[in-house]
């Protein structure tokens, strides 16, 4: 456990991702680092408006300057393309329920659980440090995952609220689905649910303490559902030229 490096990936998020699925695998990833793992949160432009909750974890002063930094260069980023880091959330993210880019990154932040920032990483750097920590990626999830796996992640925990269909290679991702409903929709491609938080009184703790779980057999060869389907070639795509959120 202590070799294992895990991506935290949402995307397709919905008004459940932040009370269901986000923070059950902050649980989990608070048991990974506590057997001496590393889980790697990234998507800068979603955890803007939140980087309060990491910066106030930091383990020193240059690991909080670097974070801080990264956001700038966002924020320049984005300007110098004719965005904005403050701008809503995405149309799917709205359907799902999301009102404002503040609740999407409050509920990003929350699969990060609760232990201290050790590391900020650029993308795609290679993770060396142990603990939980951030690397600097677009809010676009295979240009994220694919930065995460080539830093060295062997496992991607992916909640999806309205159903994001991804899978990733040579890292298999582990798909968590916020709701009932949409377990049961799609349970070829659903490797777990945590709607059961809400419609059945499973509490955060177990349900954590089974993404963990799951994220050990995977890691022992047990087959995630992405990779029964043979999902990850598309997913694969480095961070392009131009602008990319």
């Amino acid at each position: 456990m202590s070799a294992l490096r895990v991506a935290l990936q949402c995307g397709g998020s919905d008004g459940f991702s932040s009370i269901t699925a986000n923070p059950a695998l902050g649980i989990a990833s608070d048991l990974i680092v506590g057997q001496g793992g590393t889980a790697i949160l990234s998507e800068t432009p979603e955890i803007y408006g939140a980087e309060q909750l990491l910066l106030r974890r930091a383990a020193d002063k240059d690991i909080a300057e670097k974070l801080v930094a990264q956001i700038k260069w966002w924020e320049d980023y984005t300007t110098q393309n004719g965005g904005s880091m403050d701008n809503n959330p995405s149309p799917g993210n709205k359907q799902g329920g999301i009102t404002t880019i503040l609740e999407k990154s409050l509920g990003a932040v929350a699969k990060a659980g609760s232990t201290p920032l050790t590391a900020v990483y650029d993308y795609a750097e290679t993770v060396t440090q142990a603990g939980f920590v951030f690397m600097d990626t677009p809010g676009y999830d295979p240009v994220s995952a694919t930065g995460q796996i080539a830093g060295g992640a062997q496992i991607v925990v992916f909640t999806t609220g309205r159903g994001s269909a991804f899978g990733s290679k040579p890292a298999p991702t582990i798909k968590v689905a916020t709701s009932d409903r949409l377990f049961n929709q799609m349970p070829d491609d659903m490797d777990m649910n945590t709607g059961d938080i809400v419609s059945g009184g499973v509490s955060m703790a177990d349900k954590g303490r089974e993404i963990f779980d799951m994220i050990r057999a995977t890691a022992s060869g047990q087959v995630t559902k992405s990779e029964a389907l043979g999902l990850g070639d598309n997913e694969f795509v480095p961070w392009q030229i131009g602008a990319v959120m």
